[in-house]
C-alpha cells in the first residue's frame, strides 16, 4: 500500500512539473514552452557573456547614440528577451489599451487592427512592418486586411520564428520577412503602399533616420502610421523620480533615449511627410494599457521559479535568470510610467508622403 501512495505521489508531482512548466507557461498562445527558452541566436554558453555585454553599452552612451552601433546594442537584446516575451507576453510585442469586455489577446487584435485600417490599404496592396518581432501584429493585420505585408526585423532570430508563425498560421502566402536594419532597408523607392510601425522606432537613435528610410520606400499619396513610445506633457526633467522611470525603461528596452512626444510631428515633417492626424492613444477615455503588467505579478512570480530551476538544471541556459529578472523591473518602471502618466507607448501619428515632391 505504501509504494502504490509513493507511485501516485510521484505521479502528482510529475504531471503538475508538466503542467505547470509546459502547459501553464504561455500566457497568451502556446507558441513557445518554458522548456525551450533559448538565447535567440546566441548559443546557450554565450548567453550570460551577451547579457554582461548589453549592460555595457549602458557604461559607455556615446555608443548607443550612433547608427553603427544600434544592430549591435537591439540585436542583442532581442536574442536575450523573444523566448521569453513570446512564452510570457505572446507574439505581439506591444501594448495596447484595455477594453471592458475584452480579453488582452482581443485588445491587442483590435489595436493592430486600427493601424492598418488608417493607413487605408486595399487586398492585395503592398504594405511595410517597419521593426516587425516575431510577427504578431503582421498576421492579424494580414488577415484583416488581406493585404501583403513586409516585415523587416534586425534579428535574425526573430525572422525564423516570425516564419515558422506565418506558416502554421497559413498567412505564409500574405506575409514576408526580411533580416535587416530599417535606418538602411534593402527596398528601393517607391516599394510600398502603405507602412506602420508598432512600438519600434523607439530603438533607433535618430527619429529622423528611420522616418527618412521609411519616407523613400513608400510610394507617393500612400499613408504611414506609427505607434511611439514617448515623454509626455507631464515629464519634468528636473523630476529625479520621473527621471529614474524613464531610465529604467530605456535601459531595460534597449532605448537609446525616449522623445518628447513634441518632437514626433516636427520630424516627421521634416524627412517630407505631411501630418494627417496625431493623438495619444492612451489618453482617457482609453483604459489603462499598464493594466495587464500589474495583472500579471503573479504570472511572473511563477514564471520566475520556472525559469530559476529550468536554469539550475541546465535546460534554460545561464543568464536567462538575469534576463527574466531585468524584464520583471522594467515592467514595474513601465507601469510607473503610465500611471504617473508621464510616458506613452501609444503616441500615435499618421502621415502621407506627399503626391509631389516639394520643390
Amino acid at each position: 500500500m505504501d509504494n502504490v501512495a509513493l507511485y501516485c505521489t510521484a505521479a502528482l508531482v510529475a504531471g503538475g512539473i508538466y503542467w505547470f512548466i509546459c502547459i501553464l507557461g504561455p500566457a497568451e498562445r502556446k507558441g513557445k514552452r518554458a522548456s525551450d527558452l533559448s538565447g535567440g541566436s546566441i548559443s546557450a554558453e554565450n548567453v550570460k557573456d551577451n547579457y554582461n555585454q548589453y549592460w555595457s553599452f549602458f557604461r559607455k552612451p556615446k555608443e548607443i547614440e550612433s547608427s553603427e552601433k544600434v544592430p549591435d546594442f537591439v540585436d542583442t537584446f532581442y536574442n536575450l528577451v523573444t523566448d521569453i516575451y513570446e512564452w510570457g507576453w505572446g507574439q505581439s510585442f506591444h501594448f495596447s489599451p484595455s477594453i471592458p469586455g475584452k480579453s488582452d489577446k482581443e485588445a491587442t487584435r483590435i489595436h493592430e487592427e486600427m493601424a492598418v485600417d488608417l493607413i487605408k490599404v486595399k487586398p492585395g496592396q503592398k504594405i511595410l512592418d517597419a521593426g516587425c518581432g516575431v510577427g504578431g501584429p503582421m498576421r492579424a493585420i494580414a488577415a484583416h486586411s488581406k493585404a501583403h505585408v513586409v516585415g523587416i526585423t534586425i534579428n535574425d532570430y526573430q525572422v525564423k520564428r516570425a516564419k515558422e508563425h506565418n506558416k502554421k498560421a497559413g498567412l505564409d502566402s500574405l506575409c514576408d520577412v526580411v533580416c535587416g536594419n530599417f535606418l538602411e532597408m534593402p527596398f528601393g523607392e517607391n516599394t510600398f503602399d502603405g507602412a506602420y510601425s508598432i512600438e519600434a522606432t523607439c530603438h533607433a537613435p535618430k527619429l529622423e533616420e528611420v522616418y527618412a528610410e521609411i519616407f523613400r520606400v513608400m510610394k507617393p499619396g500612400s499613408l504611414y502610421v506609427s505607434y511611439e513610445w514617448v515623454t509626455t506633457d507631464k515629464y519634468n526633467d528636473d523630476d529625479q523620480e520621473h527621471k529614474e522611470v524613464i531610465q529604467g525603461i530605456e535601459r531595460g528596452d534597449a532605448l537609446p533615449g525616449l522623445r518628447s512626444y513634441a518632437d514626433i510631428a516636427a520630424t516627421a515633417k521634416k524627412v517630407g511627410f505631411e501630418i494627417v492626424d496625431e493623438r495619444d492613444l492612451a489618453m482617457p477615455p482609453a483604459k489603462p494599457w499598464w493594466s495587464r503588467l500589474k495583472m500579471g505579478r503573479v504570472a511572473y512570480w511563477r514564471n520566475h521559479v520556472v525559469v530559476v530551476v529550468l536554469s539550475a538544471i541546465g535546460v534554460a541556459p545561464k543568464g536567462t535568470v538575469d534576463v527574466h529578472e531585468m524584464l520583471f523591473k522594467t515592467a514595474d518602471y513601465l507601469t510607473r510610467g503610465g500611471e504617473t502618466g508621464i510616458f506613452s507607448p501609444m503616441h500615435m501619428i499618421l502621415c502621407r508622403k506627399p503626391e509631389k515632391a516639394s520643390e
